[in-house]
């Protein structure tokens, strides 16, 4: 494949931005603009609400350095501002234009909603108009901001637990991965492998802690749940050496389900109601003694059953891995956090038939497609809608603007250049 020769760096998928965007009324911001007195007033209030969407050295204080307009959008203005300390130069948007001045959010917003069911860009001309490449480059410029400073606003909201999985995708025909991290019901890094081995997961894996890195320096995340796989272990314990490997009691399950669902139906459902009873056991000692009980059951009821009774040998043989989630009380001990993600990043591979372009251009729509569905509301008909908009409301506590295009754009301010 082709594709394999090109060399994936961060400098490919991600970028540092100039830009800081605002909430305003697109009326309002027209006024203000051209009144210097007003335009300031507007930012310090902005910089005294949401200090985390301006550079650090903005407290150093700043000028107001030029205007500028563009040939797409030529009523809307931008003013530039330059900060005292290092004359670095940003320009202040406002959420109402889109990046590059592309276009209105509000006239986009709905089209770029209707992605999150796997809508095909060619449907999105048919009624939105425009044409496919100006849809396909709304959806990826996303993919070049950091997901982790986009999403989350305040480092004490950084987890301290994770979930790890890869997700099987073909580029051109050849099997790939994605590399997926979440925490606090957010995917907080995604990133394409071209192998399955410890040295391709680790670099993949590796964007994730470059990004939160990047955000808090000191970042030594507790726990991560993976769901067995050794290049997986080896690829989190290279990047965080301290972290402990949560195995996934799921997995395992799963395992002893497709060995004896089928061939057993009828003793079937004692083992799973045996095997959970070893999962609700509340504390070390009481999860030992249960798996005891359950090796000793299983050879007595399971006696000449074969793949089943060893499917159910193999969960009690890896009881000291699964006990080491009693020391770390508040990491994940199934995987169903992060199933719930990759799902919907299931559905819409599956819509988009994967990838047939360059490598750079897919980890682009790999990681935008994961900024859009930290950001993309819930269904309103689901238990966490009466709460939060989002996932990334979920996280953070609060939302910048009621719809969630706005809301995302003001999240992707200046991302990256903290």
């Amino acid at each position: 494949m082709p594709q394999r020769n090109y060399i994936k760096t961060k400098e490919k998928v991600s970028q540092s931005s100039k830009q800081i965007v605002l909430g305003i009324d697109l009326d309002v911001y027209k006024e203000i603009v051209q009144v210097p007195e007003e335009f300031r007033a507007w930012v310090d209030e902005n910089i005294a609400r949401h200090p985390e969407l301006f550079p650090a050295e903005i407290v150093n204080g700043y000028d107001l350095h030029s205007t500028r307009t563009s040939l797409k959008l030529p009523d809307v203005t931008l003013r530039r501002i330059q900060l005292k300390s290092n004359q670095d130069v940003f320009s202040i948007a406002p959420s109402s234009v889109m990046p590059y001045m592309t276009g209105y959010t509000d006239d986009v917003e709905k089209a770029l909603f209707l992605l999150r069911f796997g809508v095909p860009y060619w449907a999105l001309t048919y009624v939105f108009g425009k044409n496919d490449m100006f849809w396909f480059r709304q959806f990826c410029h996303f993919g070049r901001y950091h997901i982790i400073q986009t999403t989350v606003k305040d480092v004490e909201k950084l987890p301290k637990d994770l979930l790890a999985d890869e997700k099987h995708i073909y580029i051109h025909g050849e099997k790939a991965y994605i590399a997926t991290t979440v925490g606090s019901d957010c995917i907080l890094g995604a990133s394409i492998s071209l192998s399955a081995d410890e040295e391709g997961l680790t670099e993949a894996y590796g964007y994730f802690q470059e990004e939160v890195l990047h955000l808090n320096p000191g970042y030594e995340p507790e726990s991560v749940n993976i769901d067995g796989w050794a290049a997986t272990q080896k690829a989190w314990l290279n990047l965080f050496p301290l972290i402990a490997i949560i195995q996934c009691f799921l997995h395992a399950f799963l395992k002893i389900r497709n060995c004896c669902k089928k061939r057993f139906k009828e003793i079937y459902p004692e083992i799973a109601q045996q095997v959970w009873d070893v999962y609700k056991a509340i504390d070390a000692t009481s999860f030992l003694a249960r798996i005891a009980s359950l090796e000793n059951w299983a050879e007595e009821k399971l006696q000449g059953t074969g793949s089943a009774l060893q499917s159910i040998q193999k969960l009690c043989a890896k009881a000291d891995l699964f006990i080491l989630a009693f020391d770390h009380p508040t990491s994940y001990r199934t995987s169903n956090m992060i199933d719930r993600h990759m799902q919907p990043m299931d559905r819409w591979l599956f819509h988009t038939q994967s990838f047939h372009g360059h490598l750079a251009s897919a980890e682009k729509a790999v990681r935008a497609w994961t900024i859009f569905h930290n950001f993309w509301e819930y269904c309103p008909r689901a238990n966490v809608r009466k709460k939060f908009k989002s996932p990334a409301h979920k996280l953070n506590g609060f939302v910048y603007h009621d719809n969630w295009l706005h809301n995302m754009l003001i999240s992707t301010s200046i991302a990256g250049a903290k």
